[in-house]
């Protein structure tokens, strides 16, 4: 991958931007569109968040905060794992946070390690 610009991974800072602004998307779609209460269905922000993320990685390649901050997911080719597949476990380990949050000397998460995916700039 490249260093910089289109194609190199995106540092700390703009992937967690991305994540912010698609959780407070979730939480707008899951407290304001589907009504959930926040005292009674704490959940349902995470859940939002784990459909709408890994139906627009499937789909995509990016969700709508990775998009806005120019970021994207492709994968590797390290794993023999159909695309939606792989989507679904980077998603999982994602909404775990730990496996997030650990990562390597190529700035991959354990998320992305585990899944053969990568966070890319477009």
């Amino acid at each position: 991958m490249p260093e910089e610009g289109a194609g190199s991974v995106p540092g700390i800072g703009l992937r967690l931007l991305a994540l912010l602004l698609d959780w407070g998307l979730s939480l707008a779609i899951a407290y304001g569109i589907l009504g959930a209460d926040p005292q009674e269905a704490q959940y349902v922000p995470l859940l939002v968040f784990a459909v709408m993320t890994a139906l627009l990685l499937t789909l995509f390649g990016t969700t709508v905060g990775k998009r806005i901050t120019g970021t994207g997911v492709a994968a590797t080719g390290e794993r023999a794992l159909p695309w939606p597949l792989a989507v679904v476990i980077r998603t999982v380990l994602l909404c775990l946070v730990i496996p997030a949050v650990v990562y390597d000397r190529d700035q991959r998460g354990l998320h992305d390690r585990a899944a053969g995916t990568v966070s890319r700039r477009l």
